[in-house]
């Protein structure tokens, strides 16, 4: 009788997973298990409904610098699939990755539902079963076989499902069932006997209620450095204002390696902005000598030196008390002093956090001390596999993320697959 691999978790790293455990072995009877009624949906959100499918990265090294947590778990792990891999795994399926000035790879349609199609593609040509509306609710072990117990709202009636399949039991399970933003959820898995760390957010944007930045949203800068007080987490990129606070690459790389430090502050603390990283207070005063004799006479409203958005610079202006009149050579050495100041170090408190729903990620899940980095299977109990951010493996933004589920799903898949060959009669 053919082995049974169910994976439970229909997204990316799931998904990997059952497609490479049902090429390497044929016979294998493979079923994805999702408890919703959507497939690969961060998928199709990502990048803005562009999919951001890895980082062009190619060196080992490199890339794991990018992994607040789970960077040595990674490093292990790419040895068997990693960048390089991934753009081959999707080229020799008809689908061509471009990578932009930042280093982020998508489809050259900018469509995650390309990626989507190639996926469902590759699981309608490998016989690999689709279960939707099945939420696996414990797993338990008898004998040399696992029972899955679902919800009662179980329904078999997806149309990539034959309406008499009932699934039930099968020799191998692997968990890729993304965060759980809640410890209870994990429960299920303790029952497996496996230690969970604790889920916080990662990946989110910094709100500032009321402060009269939020009057700048939509206001980017190109490069900034924000430090949050009384902490060495700091962090230089883009940064976005919104209408809520601040977001972009920068705050949201600050969130992911501040992710439990500022939970434990309850999301309330305070940062400092330097909207010009490539100053200090020393340089910048220097600076401003050389454009009082540059530009003595010019109004300081209408002569923006450093390229900021001018609704930035009329607005630090505004904070430092410099009137519309004011030209440089008469700029009064207090006002000149403040806006240096809030040039280089301007103070905001942030209270609370609102979640950045494209890229939302939880720091935390399955210790990784308890699965074979070489393998994804439990330590703890064998034919039990994971793969995804189920584990306590998180990424900055940037396409990190999906590279971690690919690489995972890829070697649980592989594992399995070989695993189940060794028994085959």
């Amino acid at each position: 009788m053919p082995k049974s691999l169910v994976v439970i978790g229909g997204g990316a790293a799931g998904f990997f997973c059952a497609l490479t455990a049902a090429k390497i072995h044929k016979d294998l009877r493979v079923t994805i298990v999702e408890k919703t009624n959507k497939l690969l949906s961060k998928v199709r959100i990502s990048g803005g409904g562009r999919c951001n499918v890895t980082h062009a990265k190619f060196e080992i090294e490199e890339m794991i610098r990018n992994y607040p947590r789970g960077a040595n778990f990674l490093k292990k792990a790419f040895h068997q699939f990693f960048t390089s891999d991934t753009i081959e795994w999707f080229e020799t399926r008809g689908v061509k990755l471009k990578t932009e000035s930042d280093g982020r790879m998508f489809p050259i349609t900018d469509s995650s539902q390309t990626i989507i199609e190639c996926l469902l593609r590759e699981a309608n040509q490998l016989g690999v079963n689709i279960m939707m509306n099945a939420e696996v609710k414990r797993v338990l072990l008898s004998g040399h076989i696992f029972e899955l117990q679902f919800n009662d709202s179980r329904r078999t009636d997806s149309p990539l499902l034959p309406t008499d399949y009932r699934l039930s039991t099968a020799d191998y399970v692997c968990i890729a069932t993304g965060g759980y933003p809640k410890p209870a959820m994990f429960e299920w898995l303790r029952e497996l006997g496996h230690a969970v760390e604790n889920p916080v957010p990662s990946l989110f944007t910094f709100n500032t209620p009321s402060h009269p930045l939020t009057q700048l949203m939509g206001v980017s800068v190109p490069n900034a450095k924000i430090k949050i007080a009384g902490t060495k987490l700091i962090q230089q990129g883009p940064l976005l204002v919104t209408h809520w606070g601040l977001s972009g690459p920068a705050i949201l790389k600050l969130s992911a390696w501040g992710a439990r430090e500022l939970a434990e502050k309850n999301w309330e603390f305070g940062i400092r902005v330097n909207w010009l990283p490539d100053f200090d207070e020393q340089s910048l005063n220097e600076k401003f000598q050389s454009l009082r004799s540059q530009y003595s006479a010019q109004k300081i409203y209408f002569k923006n030196p450093f390229g900021l958005p001018q609704r930035l610079w009329e607005f630090l202006l505004n904070a430092s008390e410099i009137s519309s009149e004011q030209n440089w050579a008469d700029l009064p050495a207090k006002n000149k002093n403040r806006m240096i100041s809030n040039l280089v170090s301007f103070e905001m408190q942030i209270k609370g956090k609102t979640t950045f729903k494209e890229e939302f990620v939880t720091a935390g899940g399955i210790r990784l001390s308890e699965i074979d980095a070489n393998t994804m299977m439990s330590k703890k109990v064998r034919n039990i596999f994971f793969a995804g951010e189920v584990m306590d493996v998180d990424g900055v933004t940037g396409g990190f993320n999906f590279q971690h589920a690919w690489t995972t799903g890829f070697i649980a898949g592989k594992s399995i697959a070989e695993e189940s060959l060794r028994f085959k009669v």
